[in-house]
């Protein structure tokens, strides 16, 4: 079942998501301390975004910068993927390492950068449910 319908759709969800993540004292000053910068490649449907954690960021309130769409930013670490297995990866149903085994997700670059970053994402996962509903998309969340 693909989650998403267009890649409109897809940055309108994620793009909330990460909207949230970048200014939350949680997870977004652990990411920034990382210094790095890591491009996500979806398909299915299609869409880029970067996340930059290297360089300081451009809007007041968040801890990183979040890219949509093609950026001249050279990626530390680029993560593919079916943009399903990010849906369910942020409802916590995806482990990372299982899922590179498998090649679900395809990563190039130092792994264990992305690997230490784990813990610091771990709030998203009831974050994006939570989101979900508020956004009046109680038929995307995933049922743990």
């Amino acid at each position: 079942m693909a989650y998403f319908k267009d890649e409109a759709e897809l940055q309108q969800i994620l793009g909330a998501l990460f909207d949230q993540l970048k200014a939350d004292a949680r997870v977004a000053p652990k990411i920034s301390e990382a210094k790095i910068i890591i491009r996500w490649i979806y398909d299915e449907p299609k869409g880029v975004v970067t996340i930059d954690a290297a360089h300081p960021p451009t809007q007041p309130g968040a801890y990183i910068d979040v890219i949509w769409g093609e950026s001249d930013l050279k990626p530390d670490v680029e993560m593919s993927m079916k943009a399903d297995i990010a849906h369910r990866f942020w409802h916590g149903q995806v482990n990372l390492m299982a899922a590179l085994t498998r090649r679900q997700i395809i990563a190039k670059g130092p792994i264990p950068k992305i690997l230490k970053l784990l813990p610091a994402v771990e709030p998203a996962y009831t974050m994006y449910p939570k989101l979900l509903r508020e956004m009046g998309r109680e038929d995307l969340v995933l049922k743990k």
